[in-house]
């Protein structure tokens, strides 16, 4: 149960999307009226964006500010102010995730961008430091 724990916390994004997926098949299974197949994939895409988008980016917020040495310790960072940075950027994502839970299409839409090329950068900042690695841009 421990060994679950740790992969569950450490990797986050995946556990959140898992609990959103859970949460959307729940609610579609369960609702009162039947929908067309457009309104229950608006259903599944809202509870997307609480789960991975607002909820995720919350509790990345929550370990970069509050608990940044550990943070920064676990994705091999030395700790530094950039770690708050990091994380209201993360509250910034999470509190419209959390608008776009049941906001407008054009909201939801645009919870998706700011992630999206957040994490596009971080991933390129990954693999910008893999030997051999030309991505994007080059030392």
């Amino acid at each position: 149960m421990e060994t679950l724990t740790i992969f569950a916390l450490s990797n986050f994004p995946l556990t959140f999307l898992i609990i959103g997926l859970i949460a959307a098949f729940l609610s579609v299974t369960f609702r009162r009226a039947p929908k067309s197949s457009g309104q229950t994939l608006e259903e599944i895409f809202a509870f997307f964006l609480l789960f991975p988008i607002g909820i995720s980016f919350f509790y990345n917020f929550v370990m970069h500010v509050f608990f940044g040495a550990i943070a920064a310790r676990f994705i091999g960072w030395q700790n530094s102010p950039f770690q708050a940075e990091v994380g209201f950027a993360s509250l910034g994502f999470a509190v419209v995730g959390f608008l776009a839970f049941r906001g407008t299409h054009g909201l939801r839409i645009g919870a998706i961008v700011g992630p999206a090329l957040f994490l596009l950068g971080a991933a390129a900042g990954h693999i910008r430091e893999m030997p051999g690695s030309s991505f994007i841009w080059t030392s």
